[in-house]
């Protein structure tokens, strides 16, 4: 196997015995950090099969947006792209297979805001870091959703902050468990409004939406796409959504950075990313072709119609998105001493 060579940074030069002939072409190559076995390597990318790590299980918004990308890929790449379900620890069980896999891109993980952002704060023993990635492309992303009852006091967003405010500790909130996108979406409203309200954690999104429903809690903090059905239903309230622009598929609901907090955003995501050392030329195919199967219209109709924005950036813009991130949620996680169940 060829040494790591890490593209888009930390790349490495190579000292080469030109050949006859190939002077030129060797030392265009070097400067990049491209040695030639891994430029062999890629010149018939893809020659087999390709694996992609859900690190979650079988159903659910990362399996579903996992297999439509892949599915893609597939008819793009002229390979197929075999989905491998490895659940647990919001992502990072999967996550560190990938990482300790081989940089040749026939691993490929789907990144996301557990295992790739707040992780990191959460899990200090979890295997891997950032560097241990190359990362492809930022897929689609989506908000949390503030809900409540309908018959809750609080019948707006400024409503829900000055009863909290009012009455410190009173109230309470849901998530889908301690360290959740939705659980840390909330502790960042708490520290940016100045309020005290209780955290009810549960083993998923489902219970939680059941306890408020059941007005055994005040308020819930969730994926939109878990939520939505309930809101149309008329079962659920939705008061606020943790992007930094409305979504689509909430156009009535206001973003909690129009309300007073214009630095806020919260989001859970979705991107493709790769073992660091993968092959620069690998990584600019897979991106390549990333961003056009992006532009299906039927994966965009299924990702849009539940509130997911659709994206498909860069390496480099991934990769600093994903760096912002992990900065935003340690700073979250240590201030609000959010630990694990």
């Amino acid at each position: 196997m060829s040494e790591k060579v890490r593209p888009y940074g930390g790349l490495k030069s190579y000292s080469r015995r030109a050949v006859a002939g190939g002077l030129a072409a060797l030392t265009a190559l070097s400067m990049v950090g491209i040695s030639a076995p891994a430029l062999a390597q890629a010149s018939d990318y893809p020659n087999k099969p390709i694996r992609l790590i859900v690190p979650f299980p079988p159903g659910g918004s990362t399996d579903m947006v996992g297999r439509l990308v892949g599915n893609l890929l597939a008819e793009r790449l002229g390979q197929s792209v075999v989905v491998e379900n490895r659940g647990g620890a919001s992502g990072t069980i999967g996550s560190n297979t990938a990482a300790k896999a081989d940089p040749d891109g026939y691993t490929l993980v789907l990144s996301g805001v557990g295992s790739h952002a707040i992780g990191y704060s959460l899990y200090p023993a979890m295997g891997y870091t950032d560097d241990d990635f190359a990362h492809i492309s930022l897929l689609a992303s989506g908000p949390n959703v503030l809900v409540v009852h309908p018959d809750f006091e609080a019948k707006t967003f400024e409503d829900f902050i000055r009863l909290a405010k009012e009455n410190p500790g009173k109230f309470t909130y849901a998530s889908s468990g301690s360290g959740s996108s939705g659980h840390l979406s909330m502790e960042l409203l708490k520290q940016r409004s100045g309020t005290d309200i209780v955290h009810i954690p549960f083993k998923g999104g489902a219970a939680g939406v059941t306890a408020v429903i059941g007005q055994q809690v005040d308020s819930l903090m969730l994926n939109q796409d878990n939520v939505l059905p309930h809101v149309r239903a008329g079962k659920l309230r939705a008061l606020a959504v943790t992007s930094s622009e409305r979504n689509p598929a909430y156009p009535d609901v206001p973003t909690i950075a129009e309300k007073g907090f214009p630095d806020y955003s919260a989001l859970s995501f979705f991107g493709l990313s790769a073992p660091a050392g993968t092959p620069a030329p690998v990584i600019e195919r897979l991106h390549r072709e990333t961003v056009e199967a992006l532009k299906d219209p039927e994966l965009r109709q299924k990702l849009e119609q539940v509130g997911f924005v659709v994206v498909g950036n860069s390496p480099a813009e991934y990769s600093k998105f994903l760096k912002d991130e992990i900065q935003k949620w340690a700073d979250t996680v240590k201030t609000s001493g959010a630990k694990m169940d």
